[in-house]
């Protein structure tokens, strides 16, 4: 079992920035590529991005390339979502999760453990 708790949501003007932390407990936390996923109102469960367990291989949704930013700390089972730039349809709760399935799993039947999430709202 993994527990993942995301924190550092909150409300934000468009064009600011915000940092998301997700902190993992239980099973080896460097076993897992960890992705960041978000939903809005009304809509699907969308990706956002992932970190592969090495650290060296990140892949972004296209509507965050460029603006948001992954990490990982395996020493403090730390992920975190840098997001810069934001807009009001970043707006979403977003939800960390962790994969065992390849580098850079991007689909949400591939990742097995999912925190509650963290609320994001941009205003415009």
């Amino acid at each position: 079992q993994v527990q993942l708790v995301e924190s550092g949501g909150g409300l934000v003007q468009a064009g600011g920035s915000l940092r998301l932390s997700c902190a993992a407990s239980g099973r080896t936390f460097s076993a897992y590529a960890m992705g960041w996923f978000r939903q809005a109102p009304g809509k699907e469960r969308e990706f956002v991005t992932v970190i592969s367990r090495s650290v060296t291989t990140t892949y972004y949704g296209d509507s965050v390339k460029g603006r948001f930013t992954i990490s990982r700390d395996n020493a403090k089972n730390t992920v975190y979502l840098q997001m810069n730039s934001l807009k009001p349809e970043d707006t979403a709760v977003y939800y960390c999760a962790a994969s065992t399935y390849g580098t850079t799993p991007s689909r949400i039947y591939e990742y097995t453990y999912w925190g509650r999430g963290t609320q994001v709202t941009v205003s415009s």
